[in-house]
């Protein structure tokens, strides 16, 4: 690991000063001078090998403002700290009760050890597990731009089939983004030019030509909070992960699911997928296709199809297709038994 200077700055503000003065403008986070550090359970991996090389490290976790370790219940909806950890607020009873996708979520994404670690902000922005983004000796346009993507034409079975480019094939690996994407949830941002709400549907982007530019954060931005909007049918909801072992491995293919019922019709679906895209992926098309449908197992499979449809896979990953359409399936019709 390359030396660094470590920092802990006592407030917001602080925190912010001190990145904006390392970053130039349109520098991107993954690739600032400075970077911000929580739970590290991410960050601290890429630096040991060498894919993340930052000169100062910023600790946020003393910073004094206390809203940021809270889980809040608001008129609008939940509120979520952007250092509350991610064990903490999946065995929040309030969360359990309103949002089961979310518990969900975050319960099965990683070993207890890292949930009682790791960040939400953390979380979502964690960067991707791509073989070839991780090992430094391949090509990878994430890593270092306009030097080619190995895994194009190398062992591909992990990667994504859906929001790819010419450029990149890596799967974006979270699992509670598809839940607060499928929500609406909405990011609150503090920088040097002041805060602003981001909707969580901005603020990852798909990588285009540039798979360098993974968010719409700068440099000296740091998340402070997490909304999640009021949904009382959101209750019925949950969060499927498939993956090839049942213990800390990533999703092959996941639906986050919630459902407003009218009996067996649909009034209402929000749909994420996970696992089989390069960024947290709301499937509007499938959401369309359940409108006013009563919900069974040809309708389920409908919906499937449409989310699907302009699916790209590569050599080792077509399989994902078709698992990902028996997920979304499965997810549904469990959602519709869900007692609530």
């Amino acid at each position: 690991m390359r030396p660094f200077v470590y920092e802990q700055p006592a407030d917001i503000s602080a925190a912010v000063a001190i990145a904006a003065r390392f970053a130039s403008n349109d520098e991107q986070p993954t690739r600032a001078s400075a970077q911000f550090i929580a739970g590290g359970t991410n960050l601290a991996d890429y630096m040991k090998l060498g894919v993340a090389k930052p000169d100062h490290l910023l600790d946020l976790n003393r910073l004094e403002d206390t809203g940021l370790r809270q889980i809040r219940v608001t008129d609008g909806g939940m509120r979520f700290g952007a250092l509350v950890r991610m064990g903490e607020a999946a065995d929040h009873a309030e969360v359990k009760r309103r949002y089961p996708v979310v518990s969900d979520s975050l319960r099965l994404a990683a070993s207890g050890q890292i949930r009682n670690m790791a960040s939400l902000a953390g979380n979502v922005l964690q960067r991707t597990r791509c073989e070839y983004f991780r090992e430094t000796s391949w090509h990878c346009n994430k890593r270092v731009p306009g030097s080619g993507c190995a895994a194009m034409e190398g062992f591909n079975r992990q990667h994504a089939v859906l929001g790819s480019s010419d450029a990149c094939i890596a799967t974006y690996h979270g699992d509670f983004g598809q839940a607060l994407i499928a929500l609406d949830a909405v990011v609150h941002a503090e920088g040097s030019r002041g805060a602003r709400k981001i909707p969580f549907a901005k603020l990852h982007r798909q990588p285009g030509d540039t798979p360098h530019v993974e968010t719409d954060l700068a440099a000296d931005e740091i998340i402070t909070a997490i909304d999640v909007p009021a949904l009382p049918w959101a209750r019925r909801s949950l969060y499927l992960k498939i993956r090839d072992r049942e213990s800390f491995a990533f999703a092959l293919a996941s639906a986050a699911v919630a459902l407003d019922l009218d009996g067996d019709s649909v009034r209402d679906a929000r749909i994420a997928l996970g696992g089989v895209s390069t960024v947290p992926w709301r499937a509007k098309a499938a959401e369309d296709a359940l409108q006013g449908k009563t919900l069974d197992e040809a309708t389920a499979q409908a919906a499937a199809d449409a989310a699907f449809a302009d699916a790209e896979p590569r050599q080792h990953n077509a399989f994902k297709i078709e698992l990902g359409k028996r997920t979304l399936v499965r997810a549904l019709l469990e959602t519709r038994e869900m007692k609530v």
